[in-house]
């Protein structure tokens, strides 16, 4: 559900609930400086947030709808971030060529609520993508629901999993393993899986 304002900034509710459990987990994982890219940013409040929490390094929101990006643009303004956060990028991950328009390497690549909401062939682009855009040593962030060993963790996220496949027959909760194997198979390597609340997990991968 989104909500918006009297400008151009959507509210979604699930930022507000997990704004802080990810930004912990961030804290611990985020390099010492340079850029992180953020894909599929959608209102941009995650992107804010977390700029405005770690001001050592630069967030590049991006977002392939237009009504996302024009979010994004006004919670940076909003926000008074204008000089230190970039503005956001018209990047579709579910593309072949995304990393292509890039402006440069990220040190770190991050994308929140993703894999569900899109085809496995985006899944897959995501991998292949960061490992061949990620600097040496660079992570790969992902935050989400998954199920473990093709069995979901929880009835809500089964509920869940069976209302995003109503919606789209190629959406859905991914298994962590697929996740995992699609990851190393692109040249990255599991370096940690966080619980996170409501029964969400981080998978933190290093190219």
């Amino acid at each position: 559900m989104e909500h918006s304002t009297h400008d151009a900034r959507l509210f979604f509710p699930a930022t507000q609930r997990n704004v802080q459990a990810i930004g912990d987990v961030l804290a611990d994982s985020l390099p010492s400086a340079g850029l992180i890219l953020e894909l599929a940013s959608g209102s941009g409040e995650h992107g804010v947030a977390f700029q405005q929490r770690f001001p050592r390094i630069t967030w590049q929101c991006s977002d392939p709808e237009p009504d996302h990006c024009r979010s994004i643009s006004a919670w940076i303004a909003h926000a008074g971030l204008t000089s230190s956060m970039p503005q956001p990028l018209a990047l579709d991950v579910c593309a072949p060529n995304w990393v292509q328009d890039l402006p440069t390497a990220p040190a770190m690549v991050v994308a929140v609520n993703l894999l569900h909401i899109s085809p496995w062939e985006c899944t897959r682009a995501l991998m292949q993508g960061s490992a061949r855009q990620l600097l040496p040593g660079g992570r790969l962030l992902i935050y989400g629901p998954f199920r473990l060993e093709g069995k979901h963790v929880s009835a809500s996220n089964q509920l869940f999993d069976t209302s995003l496949q109503e919606r789209n027959s190629s959406w859905g909760v991914r298994d962590q393993e697929a996740v995992i194997e699609e990851a190393q198979g692109a040249g990255l390597s599991l370096q940690d899986i966080r619980l996170m609340p409501s029964n969400n997990r981080i998978i933190l991968f290093e190219r």
